[in-house]
């Protein structure tokens, strides 16, 4: 219960390992906390491979069924963007995650005791949908660093990847000037705006979740990249709580969360003792 101060963290993978993995290694950082609880979220063919990654924890996990695509080329019990048969699906795939939403909402409402906050993955941007349904603040979480996010925002801010040089011509960042990117840097998706395509509308429902989020959780510690943890820390978006490194806590590692780990985690942690947390979490890169 709350009041007993136990504190309980839900994961959810999105179906891509390249996030899925830092995530798991958090569950395990988080479980080396005293009176910690953690419950991950996933779907039916991912279950193996999180249970595998959290065998031998205390971690419980969760499957909720996870919807057939109507109307795609995506294969029917595809759950996990390595699956797909091209790349080209994923914004379809992601967008077909919406379909979950009843199924994590009667989760919430049913989860004892009540949540007090999640983090999801930016890809999820329903989620937050769910969590104002529930009074619930949400947490997002990126699998880039702040150094990667910072330099993206840059570009977007600055108009570098509307303007007229060609794609492959370096231009140096206003906001950071001993940096020089090119068009080519970015998706052409992000160069080639076009508002009617599946690419931008999933890509604005992602950056609108996230903009009014109450904070983004970061696999990166704050002496690693300070400007950049300072810059976005400093413009209106959703404050950068860095708790990493994540791998630290990686199974079979020789390598044991050193007192900074401990402290980061203690940064974050003050504003919910005794509460019950949910992490939520998408994968894309395989």
């Amino acid at each position: 219960m709350a009041s007993s101060g136990r504190q309980h963290i839900i994961l959810f993978p999105f179906m891509s390992k390249g996030h899925t993995i830092p995530l798991l290694h958090f569950a395990r950082l988080l479980l080396l906390r005293h009176n910690t609880a953690v419950t991950v979220f996933t779907t039916p063919k991912n279950r193996p491979f999180v249970a595998n990654s959290l065998g031998g924890t205390g971690a419980s996990i969760v499957t909720l069924p996870f919807p057939t695509p109507t109307g795609t080329d995506i294969p029917a019990g595809v759950e996990s963007t390595d699956e797909l048969p091209s790349i080209s699906l994923f914004y379809k795939f992601a967008n077909a995650t919406e379909a979950m939403q009843p199924h994590f909402e009667h989760a919430l409402q049913h989860t004892l005791p009540r949540p007090n906050f999640m983090v999801t993955d930016g890809f999820l941007w329903w989620t937050l949908q769910s969590a104002t349904k529930f009074s619930v603040h949400r947490f997002v979480y990126y699998g880039m660093s702040c150094h990667s996010h910072s330099l993206s925002k840059e570009a977007v801010h600055s108009g570098i990847l509307g303007g007229p040089q060609p794609n492959d011509e370096l231009v140096e960042l206003t906001r950071f000037p001993w940096i020089k990117i090119c068009k080519e840097d970015f998706e052409s998706e992000f160069r080639n705006i076009d508002p009617n395509s599946v690419a931008y509308q999933f890509n604005m429902k992602v950056i609108s979740a996230t903009i009014i989020s109450y904070g983004m959780v970061v696999n990166s510690f704050y002496e690693l990249e300070p400007v950049f943890v300072d810059f976005l820390n400093t413009e209106p978006s959703p404050k950068s709580w860095c708790v990493g490194p994540f791998c630290l806590a990686e199974q079979g590692s020789k390598i044991y969360p050193e007192p900074g780990v401990y402290s980061r985690l203690q940064t974050f942690f003050p504003f919910f003792n005794g509460r019950q947390i949910f992490i939520f979490q998408s994968q894309f890169y395989t």
